[in-house]
């Protein structure tokens, strides 16, 4: 994917070079809501992208502003919730862009691009603290599911495409 422009935002692949400040965004926004940043367990993935998205087929986003890393979105495969799965991962918004409908937009992209790379499901685990995203993912569509795997989670969301 190259680079698109969301509103006033550009949404691009990451790149080794996103890897501390990708870092710390996720940690922020997680600790804004009372969670805790778990680089050797949850979020192991945003220190080893390569192995976790790209080598898995998977892509990680940044959402950049100007020069500054404002957002992430990724999603990678997940055999364990069957053929054709994926889960978005890492979907989360700095404070100052939010408001801006681009949690929506980055989530259709991501919709798009797991489409399109032929997967027929779409897991999310989540916070039931992340108000917010909750509320994005129910209005688009997600139904709860069962069995969390993330310990900082209490909620998990399905959503079947069209074939």
């Amino acid at each position: 994917m190259d680079a698109i422009a969301v509103g006033s935002v550009t949404l691009r692949p990451w790149q080794p070079s996103d890897r501390e400040t990708a870092a710390q965004l996720i940690a922020q926004v997680l600790a804004e809501y009372g969670l805790g940043w778990e680089p050797e367990d949850a979020d192991r993935d945003v220190i080893e992208v390569e192995q976790a998205y790209w080598q898995t087929g998977g892509v990680f986003w940044v959402l950049e502003q100007g020069d500054r890393l404002v957002g992430t979105g990724a999603f990678y495969p997940l055999p364990m919730r069957g053929e054709g799965a994926t889960e978005i991962r890492k979907m989360y918004l700095l404070p100052e862009v939010r408001g801006q409908g681009l949690g929506r937009a980055l989530l259709q992209r991501l919709e798009q691009a797991i489409a399109e790379a032929g997967y027929r499901q779409i897991w999310i685990e989540t916070s039931s603290l992340l108000k917010e995203a909750v509320r994005l993912y129910e209005s688009a569509g997600y139904q709860p599911a069962t069995e969390v795997h993330t310990q900082r989670c209490d909620r998990v969301y399905c959503k079947s495409l069209s074939s």
